[in-house]
């Protein structure tokens, strides 16, 4: 550790691995693309923060070693692979019907008959979609001791690079809510309201299908 703290040697070289694995493409890009266009900008912020809320989730039990057991585990790592499986291909069923319904997207980010409730969806979804990934478990345990050093507090310095994460991440995904949200006149369209429910039904279904297929880390 330098007199920066946390900024050290390292920083550099983290600042930009996790940039470039922030804007692969992913499911979280699409899960706040989807949340934007059927909830407007709101909805897509807030599915942002959830996911990246997360990340510290992660930082957490990685820093703990509680990772260790899940990637020690078949068992343990099948259940939580099967959970993230299948809550994404539930939320990808939930838009392939929305779509067969024809559902419209809101335009000015509000539907008629929106339930204070339904405005901890995005919440939920975004939170539970990064929490239940075993691949974040994985990624986590294996790239953060990287820049970690023998003399750093491992838990505060895990969760200062999650920290840094988490801003790059919602710089990133937040650009993205504000450019689908800038598309109203695509989203009052409703076939292109069907499109897209359609397409992003069918990718989060098979990132769930993928990560259902993931084998075990050796």
């Amino acid at each position: 550790m330098t007199q920066f703290g946390f900024i050290d040697a390292q920083f550099v070289s983290f600042l930009v691995a996790i940039t470039l694995l922030t804007i692969s493409p992913g499911v979280d890009t699409l899960l706040v693309i989807r949340n934007t266009a059927r909830g407007g900008v709101r909805d897509g912020v807030t599915t942002s923060v959830a996911i990246c809320c997360g990340l510290f989730i992660h930082a957490t039990i990685s820093a703990l070693g509680i990772s260790l057991i899940l990637l020690q585990s078949a068992w343990a790592f099948h259940a939580l692979k099967w959970v993230g499986a299948g809550y994404l291909i539930w939320l990808g069923i939930t838009s392939l019907l929305a779509a067969r319904r024809g559902q419209p997207l809101p335009v000015n980010g509000v539907l008629e008959g929106t339930s204070v409730s339904s405005r901890w969806q995005p919440v939920k979804e975004g939170f539970l979609s990064n929490v239940l990934n075993p691949k974040t478990v994985v990624f986590y345990m294996a790239f953060l001791p990287q820049f970690i050093a023998p003399s750093d507090p491992v838990l505060l310095k895990s969760l200062w690079l999650a920290g840094v994460h988490f801003m790059i991440a919602n710089i990133w995904q937040i650009s993205v809510v504000l450019m689908v949200g800038s598309a109203t006149r695509w989203l009052a369209n409703a076939r292109f309201a069907q499109t897209l429910n359609a397409a992003t039904g069918t990718v989060l279904i098979a990132f769930g299908i993928r990560l259902a297929l993931t084998q075990r880390p050796v």
